[in-house]
């Protein structure tokens, strides 16, 4: 990094230390980490369901097979419905990139405990495994990394239909009962299924967000992929009705590189702090010393304070 973008970083890394209650900003964490303990089962707490169903992509009018490296013919897509949930009534839900909290049920474990102290409201996560591979050229880069409303017009028309059809639920159609979920290129996923479609999404959740140029094909109008968030397209738009939580790490992907590579991390997300504050979004950008990407000592720690943080001023319609 140039000594201006390293004087950038060191000014996030010296945010406040993140605690319960704190509004909107920068802070940091770490360097040590202990795991949330919402993250267990308790005894006494009712225990949502969690089932699954798969997705054929040669059903799939927005991702038909490709031939793209990595893609896989099927995408699972794991759904958590809690025991509070009222029939009948629309339910709030969290929709997650790459299937993020159903390795050992720790979203539902989380969502378990903290609707029963009625912490979150009753409400559904949708667990959406990506369609395979990684990084330019693959289909999961295609699916997170192409900036357009694409992915979350493949959700309102493929995806929640069809949990609702299997599970006899009613999904929320109040953006701001909706909530994304993702980390690295899921994380960058998730803000642009509520940046291209606000009337859709109003809250995100994200960790180490792939804020950089790693759109694959590419588009002559947005030559910077995710770069052109905090580059140009959050500064130069109307504010948008998104509350954001997003987190990275002090040692996450390409943190000593320069800028001008538009392949940092730290620096990215940084910009990112730096955009939305100037634009008056209700955000908090997490800086996690000691952690890499996608952190899961910093996940494990950081799950239910984030997730209140985004669910700040729910109210059902």
């Amino acid at each position: 990094m140039t000594p201006d973008e390293q004087a950038e970083v060191a000014k996030f890394a010296a945010a406040p230390a993140w605690k319960p209650g704190d509004g909107d900003g920068n802070y940091s964490i770490g360097p040590d980490y202990t795991p949330c303990p919402e993250q267990t089962p308790k005894e006494g707490v009712p225990v949502g369901k969690v089932e699954s169903f798969t997705m054929n992509a040669a059903d799939s009018k927005f991702y038909p097979p490709t031939g793209l490296r990595g893609a896989t013919p099927t995408r699972k897509v794991t759904v958590y419905i809690p025991t509070q949930l009222v029939a009948g009534k629309p339910a709030p839900f969290i929709i997650s990139a790459d299937a993020y909290g159903a390795n050992r049920r720790q979203l539902p474990n989380i969502l378990d405990n903290m609707i029963a102290a009625k912490r979150l409201p009753a409400m559904i996560a949708i667990m959406v495994a990506n369609g395979g591979g990684d990084g330019g050229g693959s289909e999961r880069g295609l699916e997170y990394d192409t900036v357009s409303g694409k992915f979350a017009e493949f959700a309102e028309a493929e995806i929640l239909p069809r949990v609702e059809k299997e599970y006899g639920v009613t999904l929320s159609k109040d953006p701001d009962a909706r909530m994304t979920l993702g980390g690295s290129s899921g994380g960058a996923v998730a803000w642009t299924m509520a940046w291209f479609h606000p009337e859709l999404y109003h809250r995100t959740l994200i960790y180490s967000g792939t804020f950089v140029n790693q759109q694959s094909p590419q588009n002559p109008e947005l030559p910077h992929g995710a770069w052109e968030y905090h580059e140009h397209l959050i500064a130069n738009s109307p504010t948008k009705p998104i509350r954001a939580w997003m987190e990275v790490g002090e040692r996450d992907n390409g943190a000593t590189q320069a800028g001008a590579g538009l392949h940092n991390w730290v620096l990215a997300n940084s910009r990112m702090a730096d955009v939305l504050k100037a634009k008056g979004y209700h955000y908090q950008m997490i800086y996690a010393k000691n952690a890499g990407h996608t952190d899961g000592k910093v996940i494990a720690q950081t799950y239910p304070q984030a997730l209140e943080y985004v669910w700040q001023g729910y109210q059902a319609k």
